[in-house]
């Protein structure tokens, strides 16, 4: 199978995989499909049936997830805020933290339920608090879903209860997550093993991690498992150690101790044949630059992401080099976050990986005055 951007570390990894695999390697086979991928590069590791289209059950909320936080991102939401919970959402079956019609609850909290206890009434009291309604908010997923590039995902719900036409794939889930896992604070909800809501009230209520790797496989600490009668046992996910974050992704599997097994089983296989070296911190300046006719100088280009590289153990790393590559006839004004180069890691002529490069901050047309100011300077400088 062919996956999109394949990077020069992907192309490395796939040839070993292939060896691997011919050498008698066979991983997560009690999953209909599987996937295993290194986060900071996005390099598939190793894949089983990963484009199959599958009921991806509350794995969903992985999305819903990832809306929630781009939302408090942007200063759509604040952690703090009550929001009041609707008829609707309070009537949704399935996992649950048993909330009431009218009862207000803070997005810290809600995001809590979904995270740790797959809580669906929660899901759909944060789609509806976010976009007004769940048609609104089903819309904004499957925008999103097309914004990633990913074309075999389709969702009806926020919640993953079982609906026509409600579908993803191993590769697929793994994309999202990587792009949740941008949202480095998300672990700190999704690795709670067990804690409580409402707590010291009458209906104070229990809350223990859907995902049990969490407590029981060092580095776990995300992300979303998901069950149906018709999807079966799935789970979409997180470990981090030595500094190298892996997603596993399996679908379908028959049981909760066979799918956590092929989820330990890909993890295990990922720390012991790769490691990475991390080259940038995300949102760590790189460089800066002077936009001639910008209202601030200089102004700090950042990484987007983490910047690193994945590698076989044991292998050589001293013919690597870094380059940066900034775009000097872009358009102004510019939003902050906006891409205005990349920063090019290389192996000789072969590129390793391209990482974004953003603004730092908002950034506008410089006015008359600094226009003015700025040609009287160079003028002497000459």
């Amino acid at each position: 199978m062919s996956y999109p951007s394949i990077t020069w570390a992907q192309s490395q990894e796939k040839e070993t995989a292939e060896t691997a695999e011919d050498n008698g390697l066979e991983l997560a086979k009690h999953s209909k499909s599987a996937i295993l991928m290194e986060r900071d590069t996005g390099t598939i590791l190793y894949d089983k049936n990963a484009e199959e289209k599958l009921p991806p059950a509350s794995m969903t909320k992985v999305m819903t997830m990832l809306l929630i936080m781009e939302a408090l991102d942007e200063g759509k939401l604040s952690l703090t805020e009550q929001v009041t919970v609707s008829e609707y959402a309070a009537s949704m079956g399935g996992s649950q933290i048993f909330l009431e019609a009218g009862e207000e609850m803070t997005v810290q909290d809600l995001l809590k339920g979904i995270a740790v206890a797959s809580g669906n009434d929660a899901s759909m009291a944060m789609a509806e608090r976010i976009a007004g309604s769940e048609e609104s908010f089903v819309k904004m997923m499957n925008d999103k879903v097309k914004e990633l590039g990913l074309t075999s995902t389709q969702f009806q719900n926020p919640t993953g209860l079982p609906a026509e036409n409600h579908y993803s794939t191993a590769y697929d889930m793994a994309v999202m997550a990587k792009e949740l896992l941008k949202h480095e604070e998300i672990t700190e909800y999704t690795g709670i093993y067990e804690d409580y809501l409402r707590q010291g009230t009458e209906d104070e209520f229990w809350l223990v991690n859907t995902n049990k790797l969490v407590k029981f496989y060092d580095g776990v600490d995300g992300l979303k498992t998901g069950y149906t009668s018709e999807a079966k046992f799935c789970l979409t996910a997180t470990a981090e150690k030595n500094g190298m974050r892996t997603i596993a992704v399996v679908m379908g599997a028959d049981n909760t101790k066979n799918r956590n097994s092929d989820v330990s089983q890909l993890l295990d296989y990922a720390y012991s044949q790769f490691e990475t070296k991390k080259l940038y911190e995300k949102n760590q300046p790189v460089t800066s630059f002077e936009w001639f006719k910008a209202n601030k100088q200089p102004i700090d280009i950042i990484t987007d992401d983490n910047v690193s590289i994945l590698y076989p153990k044991g292998m050589d790393l001293d013919q690597l080099d870094t380059k940066i590559s900034i775009d000097q006839d872009i358009e102004l004004p510019l939003t902050k976050g906006t891409k205005v180069g990349q920063v090019i890691v290389t192996d000789g002529e072969e590129t390793i990986s391209e990482t974004d490069l953003v603004v730092a901050e908002d950034l506008d047309k410089a006015n008359l005055f600094q226009l003015f100011k700025r040609t009287f300077a160079s003028f002497f400088s000459l």
